[in-house]
């Protein structure tokens, strides 16, 4: 016997996002980056009180932050990009990063010599496909951004 296993949810109001790769769709879906709320009065109250990686490793500030923009002008918009950092990839391999406004990010002890590698956390519980991207790896060895 078989079932259906999406019986028990409710049908999707705004799918339009999701069905955009598998069918012609009626028009081209609109969606968020996760910096686009940075300037609502909502974000600034929550980063009042919480640094911005401690936000990113926590997953109930960072659906506040996802949702934000999306409960202000949900209509207009199909989707929203969770809120995080690719920064958390280098604090992950044992990395100190910090974000200094003016200056942010900064690395106060970037990989130097390729000996340096050898202090980074070689079993980090992610996955792995393609290696680390040209970004995170120049500010990994610049000490931030160029």
């Amino acid at each position: 016997m078989t079932t259906n296993k999406t019986e028990n949810f409710s049908a999707l109001k705004n799918d339009l996002f999701l069905r955009a790769p598998l069918v012609k769709i009626e028009r081209a879906p609109v969606w968020i980056m996760r910096q686009a709320g940075r300037y609502l009065p909502e974000f600034h109250k929550i980063r009042k009180n919480h640094s911005y990686f401690e936000v990113c490793r926590t997953p109930e500030l960072a659906c506040q932050l996802t949702l934000q923009t999306i409960d202000r002008y949900g209509k207009l918009l199909d989707a929203s990009i969770i809120f995080s950092d690719i920064l958390v990839i280098p604090q992950a391999m044992g990395l100190e990063v910090f974000m200094v406004p003016g200056k942010e990010p900064v690395f106060p002890a970037p990989l130097d010599t390729p000996a340096d590698f050898s202090h980074l956390t070689e079993n980090v519980d992610v996955e792995k496909e393609l290696g680390a991207p040209w970004t995170l790896m120049a500010y990994m060895i610049e000490g931030g951004g160029i």
